[in-house]
């Protein structure tokens, strides 16, 4: 039907409610949130880090903001499957647009972020974030353990990222064991889901490796999770690569062997029990994407973050 209005991330004059947006047209903001840098009233910020100077293999993932974004828009604000229900109705949400780095100067990059997510979850807001390279969850991790205390890390990932880390490294292979080693995250309420590469430590996190995948059904490993964290604050952070690369060309470091988008979504769809303070959807690199396959699995991802959150709030207001 015809849209009565367009442009809504900016043209909003409220942060709840859905927009008419045409799905080919108008600002691209994340699901047509309105642009704001004021977060008061604001259940979820939703906020970029176009960051990919820490990367091991392909670059690209700079851009990965812009490219959920712009799938976002799939979503038209009927009822979002599989929570039924329009999620702008419970949550008051903003686009918080993205975090501004110095490419010249990737020393400060982890300040920066810590500094800015800091302030966006002071305010009480639960920080979504679109990454970027796998080392912006390192200062992410790190503003919400100063909030919460350790954490429980849920990782989705190909990978372990738990390599040999000085302290001053900018690295997206490493920030794991840097976590663990500096108290910011629980190893033993810990857990990663869909590893298939070996590193030289698991560093005391539960791993469930890529190929079990195929053996236990969803409902089953997301109860392996809830049953790791246990009522620990959890961080909920999704590398794209997690997934096979016929559901995630477009990543950094693909690897063969991963479950469908459908499998990990229907996990992350179980994990409503679980305390999420904070999340984020990383290694998005559109370059290599085709037809928006790995961008519209992110923004999926990033939707179920807040059909999650709108849930847990209709629950706590009955």
């Amino acid at each position: 039907m015809p849209s009565t209005s367009i442009d809504h991330a900016f043209t909003a004059t409220q942060i709840r409610g859905a927009a008419s947006d045409p799905t080919y047209a108008g600002a691209l903001s994340f699901m047509r949130r309105k642009f704001s840098k004021d977060v008061e009233g604001a259940d979820a910020v939703v906020w970029g880090i176009p960051f990919d100077a820490s990367v091991s293999n392909r670059p690209g993932a700079r851009f990965g903001p812009q490219a959920i974004r712009r799938a976002s828009v799939i979503f038209d604000n009927d009822p979002q499957y599989p929570f039924h229900l329009d999620l702008f109705e419970t949550l008051a949400v903003i686009d918080y647009g993205d975090c501004l780095l110095d490419y010249g100067r990737h020393d400060r990059t982890p300040a920066i972020i810590e500094q800015e997510a800091s302030r966006i979850i002071s305010s009480d807001a639960f920080l979504l974030s679109l990454g970027g390279d796998h080392f912006v969850t390192w200062p992410l991790l790190c503003a919400h353990a100063a909030k919460h205390g350790p954490l429980a890390l849920i990782q989705f990932d190909a990978h372990q990222d738990t390599w040999d880390d000085d302290g001053a490294r900018i690295d997206h292979g490493s920030f794991v064991r840097r976590a663990v080693r500096d108290g910011v995250v629980d190893p033993g309420r810990s857990i990663q889901i869909g590893i298939r590469t070996h590193a030289p430590d698991e560093c005391g996190l539960k791993i469930v490796h890529g190929y079990d995948l195929e053996e236990i059904q969803a409902a089953e490993i997301a109860r392996m999770i809830i049953e790791r964290v246990g009522n620990m604050p959890a961080y909920v952070t999704f590398d794209i690569d997690c997934l096979d690369p016929a559901f995630a060309p477009g990543t950094g470091t693909p690897v063969a062997g991963g479950p469908s988008s459908a499998k990990m979504l229907s996990v992350l769809r179980h994990l409503g029990p679980i305390k999420i303070v904070g999340a984020d959807v990383v290694e998005v690199s559109p370059s290599y994407d085709h037809a928006d396959i790995t961008a519209i699995a992110a923004a999926s991802i990033a939707m179920h973050y807040l059909g999650l959150l709108a849930e847990k709030k209709r629950r706590e207001r009955r």
